[in-house]
């Protein structure tokens, strides 16, 4: 056993499709790669040991799992460096450790998005209804200068929190719950999770569900405060502009809003587009394609995987291979933001609150 691999020992986060991503990313000797979402390093450990002297570039904007991954930076014996900062930048933050190591661009880049279960686990970092903590859902961990979920549920209008719930959270009794809420916090703010879960569990009542029934407003609420949609269409672009020919990008996505963004990108990229009719070739106008789908269709855990970590059964991973073409132009507009799959509805709320600060 190595080093590394012995440090994962007491790992309470299991990296969802491990298998599946490094194959799509084929570590070799050598190769430098980027672990946009570090988490608790499962797939740096992956990347690290699956090839002699690859070298890794980790990145996360939580600083507990910066604080916690020292122990893997010291028993990588100089084959890790570990970044602040959002993934979504990583076209700013890789570059520096590049020239450090006297490399041109790296050879893989993988994302593994959404909460860790590290995170939902520590009840005090507010992502779980299932833990009772404050309301908080920060992934920087209390940064002053984004707003808390308590925040957002504190002090938005009703149209603004039912259009995040429905959206982001695909929330059917958006509306309900949203002014339920507003009608709650007038008599007294909403500071654990505990307390917006029951009401929100009031507020949909019925017979048992499968899922439990804040679990649509919990995730709305860590998808906004955390700009994850947004984020992520960052981070595939930076991705676009930093990988080597021949490199390889591996998104794992854990629900459909996520994954729609993926796909729409990496379609637009690898210049997928419809054709009118199935027995003509395939069209193709516009920019050489950046990209070369690696599957058509988006893969799923095994069976055996979903048993082992249920938290896996949600996932999907699309991956792509980096050509020689150019970055494309972005199209930063409302319309190319749409175009990407990210919710046109949504940007009347940002500029609501642009510039809106945590109370921390």
């Amino acid at each position: 056993m190595t080093d590394i691999a012995a440090s994962a020992q007491n790992e309470p986060h299991v990296p969802v499709m491990l298998d599946q991503v490094l194959d799509a990313l084929v570590p070799h000797e050598g190769g430098i790669y980027v672990d946009g979402t570090f988490g608790n390093g499962g797939y740096t450990r992956g990347m690290l040991d699956a090839a002699d002297d690859a070298r890794v570039v980790a990145i996360d904007r939580d600083p507990n799992a910066i604080e916690a991954g020292q122990v893997l930076v010291d028993s990588a014996s100089g084959r890790l460096s570990l970044v602040t900062g959002c993934f979504g930048d990583m076209d700013d933050l890789v570059p520096p450790v590049l020239r450090a190591w006297q490399a041109e661009a790296p050879d893989g880049i993988a994302l593994d998005l959404g909460v860790s279960s590290m995170q939902l686990d520590q009840a005090e970092r507010g992502f779980s209804f299932r833990n009772d903590g404050p309301l908080d859902m920060r992934m920087d961990a209390g940064s002053s200068d984004t707003p808390s979920a308590a925040d957002v549920v504190n002090t938005y209008e009703p149209r603004d929190l039912a259009q995040i719930f429905k959206v982001l959270g695909e929330e059917r009794q958006a509306k309900r719950i949203a002014n339920a809420i507003v009608r709650r916090r007038e008599d007294e703010p909403f500071t654990r999770t505990a307390d917006l879960a029951d009401l929100v569990s009031r507020v949909i009542g019925g017979k048992p569900q499968r899922i439990h029934p804040a679990t649509r407003v919990f995730q709305a609420l860590r998808i906004y405060v955390n700009d994850e949609l947004g984020e992520l269409a960052r981070g595939l672009i930076a991705a676009e502009k930093l990988l080597a020919e021949g490199g390889r990008l591996a998104v794992v996505s854990f629900h459909s809003l996520e994954d729609r963004v993926v796909k729409r990108f990496f379609a637009s990229r690898a210049g997928a587009v419809s054709n009118p009719s199935r027995h003509m070739p395939e069209a193709h106008s516009g920019p050489a394609p950046s990209f070369k789908l690696l599957t058509r269709k988006a893969q799923e855990p095994t069976e055996d995987e979903i048993n082992r970590n249920p938290r896996a059964r949600s996932a999907k991973l699309r991956s792509v291979e980096r050509t020689g073409a150019p970055v494309h132009a972005v199209d930063a507009s409302d319309a190319g933001m749409v175009a990407l799959g990210l919710p046109r509805m949504m940007s009347g709320v940002l500029d609501a609150h642009a510039g809106t600060g945590g109370a921390s």
